[in-house]
């Protein structure tokens, strides 16, 4: 349901190229270090979402979604499921065109609240996996 491999595909390859990752520092060790090289390796502008606000892999972090002073296309997130939903809910307040909960990351009511504001979202699925199998 919320990992159908249509939505992923579309999040991955029409819905624009800049990812906000939420979660992302300069931690090569932190999985969103290496997800977002992927990212950007496959032509993605990632924005790092962090309290730090580090620059990482070359991109000015900021440290809320609503501190990013340009339109972001879709939102990655690397927080625990705990807090997931009101990233989410801040994606949809920010303008973003999909919301995507990583591996692990799952929130239900959050999914719902973000369909339904016309977002599209995946949870429990790691980009850096699936653009491989796009081919």
């Amino acid at each position: 349901m919320y990992d159908d491999q249509e939505t992923v595909r579309k999040i991955l390859t029409e819905l624009g190229d800049t990812w906000a990752v939420v979660g992302l520092s300069g931690n090569r060790d932190r999985p969103a270090y290496g997800v977002a090289a992927v990212l950007q390796g496959f032509g993605k502008r990632v924005v790092p979402i962090h309290p730090k606000a580090e620059t990482v892999h070359g991109e000015q972090g900021y440290p809320s979604l609503s501190a990013v002073p340009f339109a972001v296309d879709v939102v990655d997130v690397f927080v625990n499921s705990g807090l997931a939903g009101q990233v989410a809910d801040e994606a949809v307040a920010a303008g973003a065109r999909a919301v995507w909960f990583q591996l692990g990351v799952i929130d239900e009511a959050a999914y719902e609240r973000t369909r339904a504001a016309g977002l599209d979202m995946v949870m429990d699925r790691c980009p850096a996996i699936e653009i491989p199998r796009l081919g």
